[in-house]
């Protein structure tokens, strides 16, 4: 079992920045992939960005290439996602998920590949 607590969401202007923060317990010693995906109000939850397990390999959506970063840190358990020059479209509820499946070097776009999700956190954009 993975255990995943998400932090770092709140009220942001356009043009702001913020980081969130996935924390992992629980089956950690297996490297896990991980990936963040967004429910904006309204719609149906879509991918954002997505790290290998490896940490190597990382992939974005369109819409938030370029203004997104992923990155771990392995000694924290911690997946950050570095969001900056949000925009209002950016609004939604962010979750981590986590699979300890696939290969080292695979990044995973599908939710339903994922079998440990994190409770969301609201990331707010404002005009």
């Amino acid at each position: 079992q993975v255990q995943l607590v998400e932090s770092g969401g709140g009220l942001v202007q356009a043009g702001g920045s913020l980081r969130l923060s996935c924390a992992a317990s629980g089956r950690t010693s297996t490297s896990i992939a991980m990936a963040w995906f967004r429910q904006p109000p309204g719609k149906e939850r879509e991918f954002v960005a997505a790290l290998s397990r490896s940490s190597t390999r990382t992939y974005y959506s369109d819409p938030v290439k370029g203004r997104f970063t992923l990155s771990r840190d392995n000694a924290k358990n911690t997946v950050y996602l570095q969001m900056n020059d949000l925009k209002q479209e950016d609004t939604a509820v962010y979750s981590c998920a986590a699979t300890t499946k696939g290969n080292l070097f695979g990044v995973i776009t599908g939710e339903g590949a994922y079998e440990y999700w994190g409770q969301g956190t609201q990331v707010t954009v404002s005009s």
